[in-house]
């Protein structure tokens, strides 16, 4: 009776968990709006929270008490490192804070990798909020959450909205960076034989710009079009066909296939690969992103192995290998032969 009760009130502090998961994404929003990681970072050293406060008022009637509770929070999520010079004073002033290994991924002003500009994105506007509550009953009736929410695709929006677009390419040019070079540092020999590259839906550029960069003896091609050219030796296609459906998925593989040699070619894919019931480090965030994309994308989704399988052996590619890298995707190499 006891083993059930300690499960029980286990389990009720898991719902707990769940249920208040999203403050800390608010937490995160925060502490960027404020610019506490590069407050710190450009201090140079811990700093106090009145040093911090100083250097994030723009008015005299910045709440430190409010501030304090902030950097609480945030020091016990592990956020940012707080030490107390003075162990036996109760007083905050004494307290010092500083950047660790999660709030260094929070600095945006002199750091070439950071999350901040994604977490910007996610929580940048109610268009981008409103679709969680549409959820269930796209789930009942099927459709799209997102065109439920507002009528539109997001696509529509980014369009014709100039902020919304910049702030959707800057979350996920963010993203490539952090991938392309997990890509480039693990994967030293994949592109060695490759003469030409094309980026497939590689938005900004910024993914083929460091490939090419890295193998200068690569001629790379960015193109958000179809293919409807032969003779490449290589497609990439970078966190794009978690977008769409299998269907689509598909007929964009079956175009890579046209336009890459029946011998040497290959295209490389750049995405996620679920691994449900998984414990490594970026296993839970997949699962999560399955969601979003449910949630967003009427036919997006993450896909496990045998889910890959199946859309690459339809679209052409009857020979595969995945390469685990270090973040969240995975590289997949698809073959026709």
């Amino acid at each position: 009776m006891a083993n059930e009760e300690e499960a029980m009130l286990r389990g009720q502090a898991e719902i707990w968990q769940c249920m208040y998961h999203f403050v800390d994404s608010i937490a995160l929003k925060c502490a960027l709006d404020l610019g506490i990681a590069d407050i710190i970072q450009a201090r140079g050293c811990p700093i106090t929270l009145s040093q911090i406060a100083n250097d994030v008022a723009s008015s005299p009637s910045l709440d430190i008490a409010r501030l304090s509770r902030l950097m609480r929070f945030l020091v016990h999520k592990k956020i940012f490192d707080a030490t107390n010079p003075q162990s036996d004073s109760d007083s905050e002033e004494e307290t010092l804070y500083s950047l660790n290994h999660c709030s260094k991924w929070l600095i945006r002003d002199t750091q070439e990798l950071s999350l901040a500009p994604l977490i910007c994105l996610l929580q940048y506007h109610p268009l981008l909020t409103a679709p969680y509550k549409f959820l269930s009953r796209s789930i009942q009736e099927g459709g799209n959450a997102f065109h439920m929410a507002h009528g539109r695709e997001l696509w529509d929006f980014a369009s014709v909205d100039p902020e919304l677009n910049k702030v959707f390419n800057d979350g996920m040019e963010c993203t490539a960076r952090i991938t392309i070079k997990a890509l480039i540092s693990e994967y030293k020999h994949g592109f060695d034989c490759i003469g030409s590259l094309v980026d497939v839906g590689g938005g900004t550029g910024a993914s083929i710009a460091e490939i090419v960069k890295a193998y200068s003896h690569i001629k790379g091609t960015n193109t958000l079009l179809p293919l409807h050219h032969h003779a490449l030796e290589l497609t990439t296609l970078g966190w794009i066909l978690h977008n769409w459906s299998d269907e689509d998925c598909v007929k964009i593989l079956r175009n890579c296939r046209k336009a890459i040699p029946e011998k040497i070619g290959k295209i490389i894919i750049v995405d996620t690969v679920l691994q449900p019931g998984g414990s490594g480090l970026f296993d839970n965030i997949g699962m999560a992103l399955d969601l979003l994309m449910l949630t967003f994308f009427g036919g997006g989704k993450e896909r496990n192995e045998l889910e890959w399988k199946k859309i690459l052996n339809e679209g052409g590619f009857v020979r595969y290998n995945i390469i685990k890298i270090p973040t969240l995707q995975s590289i997949i190499e698809a073959y026709p032969k």
